[in-house]
């Protein structure tokens, strides 16, 4: 989720969406905004009713195994401030996703929206943003196909802002003003929570948590699920996204994103459900982290356990591995690497439970980016990287790091490891070692990775015959004979 702030986190804060990083800000202006945005939008490029892809513009991609995905975010916090002109910027750097054998590429929220960032959207079919029109969109998608890549829509479905107010001055009534398949999402207040504490709405309670500065949308009214689906199933067949990214999936529980996935995606459920093979979708499920005086638990049981309860509900989504996030750089940031092991000697982030539905990242547009409200390290993020892509999971590289030639290389070099070593999300693992200086685990039976700065590796030093594939600052990797 975007957080429309510039400070920095508190400790106690991290790993929670906290609603006081919105309390300080004034989001009436932006409220007031809704409807002067959707005046301007409206002109024939970007009409709904436009026919969908051919094969021939948009061929899709063969259905792969989940375990093979290797995402990658292709926007930061500031992409929204390229003049319209981020979807070009993206398809003109296609060369270099490819050449990190990318299956599936995160691209900006697609609809019209009061912040410029893309998450307050107001109407959905209205694909003119601060990213780029309906053309650039479909350009970069269609390239992205023509390539063997996915483009994956971060959708932003918890809340809509509204574009005019009721009679009692309160921002609740949507309008529709493009013209598009499928039913209307002219909307009242019916379509929003009864208890938002902000906008009067009449529907149902909230499934999940609030979102402060935008109206909470009813997920249980048949006709808010009718106008999302419909609304997903054409950015599928009209502008090529196949695959999406649940932005604050807290916000609404599980089984309502089942029925969005289910209903629009295409997926075979294997190993009784815990794998899958088809379009992918991944969720924003920011579980809350456990702090002691500002100290991160050694014990982040609980924060798995909630995304995995989750999880189990959504049945055809993965998650951000969050939890692998919070221990992960804390372990880099203190030199504290046996936190990476923990008490029956799994990885302890989600990776260690359910590794085929965890998707393991370093950053993102939030964490990250100019925002830096929880960042890894910056001095160990090819640290962070040389974990990721050579452990279970399903690895997300963010754009900024991909983009900086320092970094590119290397990243390279770890993604061809991980496919050459034939490295999976559910790739086996064996934790040698995790002590305050070093961390040593052997991947898949062939791959061997160390973090930290103690040099004398003992009983774990790699046989003779195997080969160092890549090394930095406190870590290296070799492939095993």
């Amino acid at each position: 989720m975007g957080r429309f702030g510039t400070h920095r986190v508190e400790p106690f804060l991290l790993g929670r969406f906290s609603q006081s990083i919105y309390k300080h800000r004034d989001y009436s202006r932006a409220r007031r905004c809704a409807s002067q945005v959707s005046k301007t939008v409206s002109n024939p490029e970007q009409e709904g009713l436009e026919p969908p892809l051919t094969q021939e513009e948009a061929p899709r991609p063969p259905k792969i195994d989940w375990e093979d995905v290797i995402l990658v975010q292709a926007f930061g916090w500031e992409s929204c401030n390229q003049h319209g002109h981020w979807y070009s910027v993206v398809e003109k750097n296609i060369p270099i996703l490819k050449s990190l054998q990318a299956t599936h590429i995160w691209l900006p929220p697609p609809s019209a929206s009061v912040s410029k960032e893309g998450y307050l959207p107001t109407q959905y079919y209205d694909v003119s943003s601060r990213y780029g029109n309906m053309r650039s969109l479909k350009s970069l998608t269609s390239s992205l196909l023509k390539q063997g890549m996915r483009p994956v829509a971060d959708i932003v479905i918890n809340h809509r802002c509204a574009d005019a107010k009721d009679s009692n001055g309160v921002w609740n009534t949507f309008r529709d003003d493009i013209p598009h398949p499928g039913s209307r999402i002219d909307w009242g207040p019916w379509a929003i929570t009864c208890n938002d504490p902000d906008f009067n709405g009449t529907g149902s309670r909230d499934t999940g948590e609030d979102y402060g500065p935008s109206p909470d949308l009813d997920h249980n009214h048949p006709d808010v699920q009718q106008g999302i689906i419909d609304w997903l199933s054409w950015l599928r067949t009209h502008i090529g996204f196949e695959g999406w990214r649940l932005d604050f999936a807290k916000g609404y529980e599980g089984k309502k994103a089942l029925l969005y996935i289910s209903s629009t995606l295409e997926q075979e459920l294997r190993d009784k459900g815990k794998k899958i093979h088809g379009d992918f979708a991944v969720a924003e499920y920011w579980a809350d982290a456990a702090w002691s005086d500002g100290d991160l638990d050694r014990n982040q049981d609980a924060m798995r356990q909630s995304v995995c309860d989750w999880l189990d509900d959504a049945e055809r989504s993965s998650a951000f591995d969050f939890v692998t996030k919070a221990i992960l750089q804390e372990a880099v940031r203190h030199c504290q690497y046996d936190r990476l092991k923990d008490s029956n000697g799994k990885p302890p982030g989600l990776i260690g439970w359910w590794p085929e539905k965890s998707v393991t990242f370093i950053d993102n547009h939030d964490t990250g980016s100019s925002q830096q409200h929880w960042p890894f390290p910056q001095d160990g993020v090819l640290q962070g990287y040389a974990y990721i892509l050579t452990h279970p999971g399903m690895p997300c590289l963010f754009w900024e790091h991909v983009m900086d030639q320092s970094m590119a290389k290397v990243l390279c070099q770890l993604v061809m490891l991980r496919k050459t070593a034939g490295i999976r999300a559910d790739s086996p693992i064996e934790i040698l070692e995790a002590t305050e200086t070093v961390y040593i685990a052997k991947i898949n039976g062939n791959v061997l990775v160390k973090l930290g700065p103690k040099m004398d590796m003992g009983a774990h030093t790699p046989p003779k015959g195997s080969t160092l594939k890549c090394y930095g600052k406190d870590w290296a990797v070799w492939l095993l004979s």
